[in-house]
């Protein structure tokens, strides 16, 4: 059987991350961070290990010093049974095969252990695809590989089902910035370490006429009042637990006690035949 292509260089993606500014290019990871806490502050449970996967270890460090930091790498370095709390920081939407990362996660995570993911979702750079899309099709008469395609929350939230964890939940929010120019975002996603980094990507030097043409778009097509461009991250949260005998568990169908119409009290019609 041959094997697909892997979607993402991971050459590349390790050099992209060791030109991240660190004064620049955290404010994404500052926000998920905060999501994360906020979401650990109304969890009525204590947790005795924490492990954070992520390919930006600095903020997630600083902000969690107890916990222990390992690198997204495609087999993870965390024992099985080994933790009672995971978070997956940032990453997920670089891995090649996330089914798999999330697979060794519930492995690692005690009966009862909680998982936490953030990552980027699929109307990220939303703005940027369209505008380098039909820029290089006016000026080279083609497409190529531009903005990673990332995973639509109904996917992604699929995906904890398929690793097996238990109360899986999905939701995401919409995080929109903005710039003086196209120019000074992709200096930004430089700053950030979320340069293009796919396999298949362009190996030439893109010539600026692609560039200027995708700024004169954008500027046409996604400016806010003050003459600013607009630009969208989608930021998707994935929760589940490593599954228990002590969670709850759905009843069995047909053993409710009461009826819904008078759980509600509200009058039941019929429906005609």
């Amino acid at each position: 059987m041959t094997h697909a292509p892997d979607l993402v260089d991971i050459n590349a993606l390790a050099l992209a991350r060791r030109r991240i500014n660190p004064e620049r290019g955290y404010f994404l990871h500052d926000l998920a961070i905060d999501d994360v806490k906020d979401r650990l502050s109304f969890v009525n449970k204590s947790f005795t290990k924490m492990v954070i996967v992520t390919g930006s270890p600095a903020p997630w460090a600083a902000a969690f010093p107890d916990a222990t930091i390992v690198a997204d790498h495609e087999t993870l370095d965390i024992a099985e049974n080994s933790c009672d709390l995971i978070i997956h920081a940032m990453c997920l939407h670089w891995a090649n095969d996330p089914v798999g990362q999330l697979i060794q996660c519930n492995r690692a995570l005690r009966p009862d252990g909680l998982f936490i993911a953030v990552m980027l979702g699929g109307a990220t750079l939303n703005e940027l695809r369209t505008c380098l899309a039909e820029a290089e099709t006016q000026i080279k008469g083609g497409l190529s590989p531009r903005v990673l395609p990332m995973g639509e929350i109904r996917d992604v939230g699929a995906l904890l089902q398929r690793a097996s964890f238990a109360l899986p939940v999905a939701d995401s929010a919409i995080i929109t910035t903005s710039y003086d120019t196209a120019f000074h975002l992709m200096r930004d996603l430089r700053d950030m370490g979320e340069t293009n980094a796919m396999t298949q990507r362009p190996k030439t030097f893109t010539s600026r006429a692609v560039f200027g043409k995708a700024a004169e778009i954008y500027a046409l097509n996604y400016s806010d009042d003050d003459g600013r461009i607009t630009a969208s991250f989608e930021q998707i949260i994935l929760t589940g637990w490593a599954p228990s005998e002590d969670q709850p568990k759905p009843l069995r169908p047909g053993s409710a006690k009461m009826r819904l119409a008078d759980a509600l009290g509200a009058i039941e019609t019929p429906l005609r035949d």
